[in-house]
């Protein structure tokens, strides 16, 4: 070991030398403590080798840990909050059920319905299937292998399967008898039993959609209006309706023949001779005031001259010639002045300005007159006879100051009328009272020459002529309805129903206070003949009322259903 103390001590200088590299030792350093040792220093030499490489390994392995925690994610440390609640073990393992419910907070639960076998109201709570909403529904096209359908869907397609097998193996006998025939050989590939697409029919085109782009501004529209309506629908009504209906087509039919038979030359000769005629022969006016052309008829609708619009231009047309020529009239309508009002103190002049009057209304006396509430320049006018032993039809016009040369609606009545009123809300509504008891209420709107509403034996009527009628403000709480008096003593409300006219007897008027102490005068006594009523404007409940005898009656109490009653002041002679 001796002689080889060089190689020793540079083997252990090379191995020192790479250590301290690692660590910033001094070199030489475990090489110098060998040589001092003697003879032991080969051993220490060696011995400081390997302490010096030892220390290179430990070096190595603390930087790889390095690298490897650099990998590796952060260990997350729990930090318990001093005030966090500390549970035993057997509070920790305790399990706790939790149950969730779907309901729907909008189904109210307090609805309830009549039990008829127990005869009472009683609480139906909502079930399970009143809080289940329905958000997508998609019916497949599966069936249970053990239903009905399955078992038919099958035993079609085992029958349409054998078909096409039978047709495709008679095909293929077909193909190889014919190819035997003519000699070549069979080529079953050659076969093709698919059926593919009409050429003629179907194309394969690309298409490329048009791809929207995105707006940044924001649009923002009003709410389209909401109106609530409502209605009832009957069987009478929907014959009526229908009966109607097939009418308007009998008629209909009935013109456009009538107007097949007709020649073209006629037809242009009558349409001149229109055209060429006084305006008032042109047009018509119908009992709702709406004018229509002469002779104008389903087959002429297309003829300018004898359209609606024409009848209505030529109206426009005919009031303008009335106000050009009467223009004095109407500016002193608005602008004359009496200069002898100045000499005479307290009395005034009457100026008379039109006159009205209609054919239809010859030989008849003005029994009612009433302005329209609602234009001022339009009122009716009732026609009737006061001759009561020669009675005849009665008449109803409405006139209009833009016009006076003729009445813009006319109604014809079996019985002459008596009394008029127009309704305060709905100034289209006309209530009539007529000589033989009979009240009417006419929609001046309509297109037909007949009343709405009717009153009947069946509805109730009155036995007298009947003397004025009143309509009551509308109230939304009560339906339409109106008064009138007769001489039959008797006050009836008059309600005007969905499908008929409904009379309710208010009061009668006695012609004689009976004694209560003898009731045979109570059976004596008769009624008195109503003649005329009026409400107070400030105080509904009170009215008054004129009887044939001269006497006026003043009534406290309502006119009403619930309460029939007043009480009777004499205030008369």
């Amino acid at each position: 070991m001796g002689p080889k103390k060089p190689q020793i001590g540079t083997t252990g200088r090379r191995k020192t030398d790479n250590h301290s590299k690692g660590h910033t030792l001094p070199n030489g350093d475990g090489y110098d403590k060998g040589i001092r040792s003697g003879t032991a220093g080969p051993g220490l030499g060696v011995g400081g080798v390997g302490s010096g490489a030892a220390g290179g390994s430990l070096a190595n392995a603390g930087q790889d840990k390095e690298e490897l925690d650099a990998y590796n994610e952060p260990v997350k440390k729990v930090v318990v909050p001093e005030n966090q609640l500390k549970l035993s073990p057997q509070e920790l393992s305790e399990e706790f059920s939790r149950v969730l419910t779907a309901n729907d907070p909008n189904v109210p639960n307090n609805i309830s319905k009549y039990n008829y076998k127990e005869r009472t109201y009683k609480v139906d709570p909502p079930g399970p299937g009143d809080h289940l909403h329905m958000h997508f529904c998609y019916d497949g096209s599966m069936m249970h292998k053990e239903s009905e359908d399955a078992k038919t869907q099958t035993a079609f397609d085992q029958k349409y399967a054998e078909e096409e097998k039978e047709a495709h193996e008679l095909g293929v006998q077909l193909a190889k008898e014919e190819a035997e025939a003519k000699g070549e050989k069979f080529n079953m590939a050659a076969l093709s039993f698919e059926s593919g697409k009409n050429q003629f029919n179907y194309s394969e085109r690309a298409a490329q959609t048009f791809t929207n782009p995105l707006r940044i501004r924001t649009v923002e529209t009003t709410p389209p209006p909401i109106v609530s309506y409502m209605a009832t629908v009957t069987q009478f009504e929907i014959y009526d309706t229908f009966m109607e209906a097939y009418e308007q087509h009998q008629r209909e039919q009935l013109q456009l023949q009538k107007v097949g038979q007709r020649k073209d030359k006629d037809e242009k000769d009558g349409a001149g001779a229109t055209a060429g005629g006084d305006l008032s022969s042109a047009v018509s006016t119908t009992s709702a005031g709406t004018t229509v052309p002469n002779g104008g008829g389903i087959g002429k609708s297309n003829d300018m001259v004898h359209s609606f619009a024409m009848g209505k231009t030529l109206r426009i047309i005919e009031r303008m010639v009335n106000q050009n020529t009467d223009d004095e009239i109407f500016s002193d309508l608005k602008y004359w002045e009496d200069a002898s009002d100045q000499f005479r103190e307290g009395e005034g002049s009457l100026l008379p300005l039109w006159r009205f009057s209609s054919d239809r209304a010859k030989k008849r006396q003005v029994t009612a007159v009433c302005w329209n509430p609602r234009f001022g320049d339009l009122f009716a006018v009732g026609f009737g006879s006061y001759d009561f032993l020669k009675q005849d039809s009665g008449v109803l016009c409405c006139f209009s100051l833009k016009n006076a040369s003729h009445p813009e609606y006319t109604f014809i009545t079996e019985s002459g009328v008596m009394c008029l009123d127009f309704h305060p809300q709905h100034a289209a509504l006309l209530a009539v009272g007529c000589y033989d008891g009979t009240v009417l209420v006419y929609d001046v709107r309509s297109k037909t020459n007949r009343p709405i509403y009717v009153a009947t034996i069946k509805t109730g009527k009155h036995m007298d002529p009947v003397w004025q009628v009143i309509w009551q403000e509308e109230d939304l709480a009560k339906e339409l309805n109106f008064y009138s008096i007769s001489s039959d003593g008797r006050v009836a409300n008059w309600i005007l129903s969905k499908n008929e006219l409904k009379m309710e007897p208010v009061m009668q008027l006695k012609l004689v206070a009976a004694a209560k102490d003898d009731p045979e005068d109570a059976s004596i006594s008769g009624l008195a003949g109503g003649c005329c009523f009026d409400f107070n404007r400030f105080s509904e409940h009170i009215f008054i009322i004129g009887t044939e005898e001269g006497k006026y009656t003043l009534c406290v109490g309502t006119l009403s259903m619930s309460e029939l009653f007043c009480r009777v002041v004499p205030i008369g002679p």
